[in-house]
């Protein structure tokens, strides 16, 4: 069996200089929370630890035309709840007047990346009770921007407030030109003198950290550098305690310290939150003190990354701290990098309702017969986008065994990047990896693989499959798609079609199908006959 890779991640301990402590001061805005406990609530849709019994959940209330909001013990069907814009009185207990609680229809203007099974979802409603002034397709990309007419069916939610673009969440166009380098080294903190041995790069800098991190996993850099400030201080001043220099990014574990493990455990956070609003996996978040809450459903997926990271580390309180838009992470990033927005509108949206993968083919010889080994699951990391895909060649032996099978190019396409065990193929050509489609190819072995400024045509060979660059139980490749930086999940609305089999996703990582025509393939591990595919002429 095989899993996605924490591939490069190094196992030595890394080694860290010392430093006294200092964090700069950030301001914070508590704003008013009504925690009331009920006996249940909605599902979490993605794993966050165990969650107690009956779960409180937070209620966010207020009453129109007066000072203070009201504790609502009861929410009428139908009903909406809206954010507190006075301090709640300790002894207030009255219900909602339903009279007074907004029922009007959503008026919610389309994102990149959404859909009607999506929205429905989010907002808890049917699909044909979704509507607009214009047509719209009931499968694939909804056109960003069209207005959609959606029952408030939703009785709490957490505020509409977007914190962050999309495009600052993804290695989006706009991170291709950033010089980390020159922004660490300018600032002038803590970050800027680290160091930390890595496996396969050994003593590495902190800029260079952020760089491997954010390429990897296909996120943006900004993000990574914002959310080190605002947890820990790094960038600009120095972590004020022990814990935050070992531990800056809020998970507390000796086998995970050091800037490299906690960086791929924040973005494998965000990529949870991110491409679970993109598959709607996730509409709810669960706070270290067992409160949960609703996402609203007008979010974007670049909040709900970031929303989903803090939940994993603060209580709610804390939660709404950091997602408070002027004094929490949100000022942070702002003030480090200047209007994300400003930024956004540049590349926004990162795809068009039109948007079609190119031709791919299978990425082996032609004729061969290789297994379908593992469905859809982690395009880099195990957690989080939903992109990759696995097969295995035939072997007489299993595990990880050399092989003189070939992989092949699935369109043609610039050889951009290469790793232990990675490839990565730009196929617009401008060896720009933030931009267009790109593929990325997962344990290729080091012996025949093609190098980097290589030009390759369908069906050429680009190298063998291994169990290099990561951790794997058997010989195979790993295959995933990115486009303007965004992974794209197999399953989801732009069809992952190879040699004209479409892939489809399971109800868990790995599980997954693949279609032609009346023919399906079952993935599996195990490398049965039923789960064997030729690319036929």
């Amino acid at each position: 069996m095989n899993r996605a890779p924490e591939d490069a991640r190094a196992p030595v301990k890394p080694a860290r200089a010392p430093g006294w402590f200092r964090l700069l001061s950030r301001g914070g805005l508590i704003l008013t929370v009504i925690l009331i406990s009920l006996a249940c609530s909605l599902p979490l849709s993605a794993p966050a630890g165990d969650i107690p019994s009956p779960e409180p959940i937070i209620w966010w209330t207020n009453t129109p035309g007066g000072p203070e909001p009201e504790i609502a013990t009861e929410v009428p069907a139908g009903a909406t709840v809206v954010l507190p814009t006075a301090t709640l009185p300790a002894s207030a207990t009255a219900p909602v007047d339903a009279s007074v609680v907004d029922n009007t229809p959503y008026l919610y203007y389309a994102q990149a990346g959404d859909t009607l099974d999506t929205l429905a979802t989010r907002f808890s409603v049917l699909q044909g009770e979704i509507d607009s002034p214009e047509t719209f397709p009931e499968t694939g990309l909804l056109r960003p921007g069209q207005l959609f007419i959606i029952p408030r069916r939703l009785a709490n939610t957490t505020a509409a407030q977007k914190v962050i673009p999309d495009s600052d969440v993804v290695h989006s166009p706009t991170a291709a030109l950033f010089d980390t380098q020159a922004f660490v080294s300018q600032a002038g903190g803590y970050l800027s003198t680290y160091q930390e041995y890595l496996a396969t790069t050994g003593w590495t800098s902190g800029a260079d950290i952020i760089d491997r991190v954010a390429l990897e996993n296909s996120v943006n850099p900004r993000l990574l550098l914002s959310l080190l400030q605002y947890q820990a201080g790094w960038v600009y001043g120095q972590p004020p305690s022990n814990q935050l220099e070992d531990y800056p990014l809020g998970l507390v574990d000796p086998n995970k310290d050091g800037l490299f493990e906690q960086l791929s455990w924040a973005v494998g956070n965000v990529s949870v939150g991110y491409y679970g609003w993109r598959e709607s996996l996730v509409t709810d978040l669960v706070f270290t003190d067992g409160v949960r809450a609703r996402l609203s459903p007008e979010l974007n997926a670049g909040t709900v990354g970031v929303m989903y990271h803090f939940a994993q580390i603060y209580d709610s309180v804390g939660w709404l701290n950091a997602s408070d838009f002027d004094a929490g992470f949100a000022a942070v990033h702002a003030s480090m990098f200047g209007d994300p927005w400003v930024r956004a509108a540049l590349v926004e949206p990162l795809f068009p309702p039109t948007l079609t993968q190119p031709e791919l083919i299978l990425p082996f010889e032609l004729g061969a017969f290789w297994s379908y080994s593992g469905g859809p699951h982690g395009a880099w990391d195990k957690y989080g986008a939903r992109a990759a895909i696995d097969f295995a060649p035939p072997s007489q032996e299993s595990g990880c065994v050399p092989s003189d099978s070939w992989v092949t190019a699935m369109a043609p396409g610039l050889i951009i990047r290469s790793g232990e065990g990675v490839l990565v193929l730009d196929l617009d050509g401008d060896g720009n990896e933030s931009s267009g489609w790109v593929l990325l190819y997962l344990h290729l072995a080091a012996e025949g693989k093609l190098e980097v400024g290589t030009w390759v045509t369908t069906g050429q060979y680009l190298g063998h499959p291994s169990c290099e660059g990561g951790f794997s139980t058997g010989t195979h490749i790993h295959i995933a798609r990115k486009y303007n930086g965004e992974w794209m999940v197999a399953g989801g609305a732009v069809p992952f079609t190879l040699s004209g089999w479409a892939v489809g996703a399971g109800s868990a990582a790995y599980e997954g199908t693949l279609t032609r025509g009346d023919k399906t393939i079952h993935a599996s591990p195990l490398g049965t006959a039923s789960t064997l595919i030729t690319r036929e002429e």
